[in-house]
């Protein structure tokens, strides 16, 4: 499977964030199916001595049309999610997508209604800098 343009910068990224890349990709098996999320990720919470766990799938929303992208992205999203709660339910799923369309797309009424109706959580990146800038649950 092609790797997203920007799934080097997610995993620097989340690695200066202090996780712990575990998987590249994280493998999902639904019965007969293999799905391949972007990364697999855990990072020790030392309040309570446990992981925290993670998936991420990385989106770049690069093409002409966002709208097209975001049907994409949401499709492979809501997958994910559903094989992820019978594989491993003790792991979030996470959408990263870069700053600029966070603040361009995702901010309009639609698609904010889509993300809360779905329930997406969203890892913001800025692919210049590699950071995270902003982890929505």
């Amino acid at each position: 499977m092609a790797k997203d343009i920007f799934h080097g910068h997610v995993r620097e990224a989340l690695e200066k964030d202090s996780w712990l890349i575990t998987d590249d990709p994280y493998v999902l098996r639904a019965e007969e199916i293999d799905y391949e999320v972007d990364l697999g990720a855990e990072r020790l919470i030392a309040a309570t001595k446990a992981n925290e766990l993670i998936a991420v799938e990385v989106k770049s929303f690069l093409r002409q049309s966002k709208v097209y992208e975001m049907h994409n992205a949401l499709g492979q999203f809501n997958t994910y999610a559903f094989a992820l709660k019978s594989q491993e339910p003790s792991r979030t799923l996470y959408l990263a997508i870069p700053e600029n369309i966070y603040l361009e797309f995702f901010q309009t009424n639609f698609i904010k209604s889509l993300v809360k109706y779905y329930a997406m959580h969203l890892v913001i990146f800025d692919p210049d800098k590699k950071v995270i800038v902003e982890w929505i649950k």
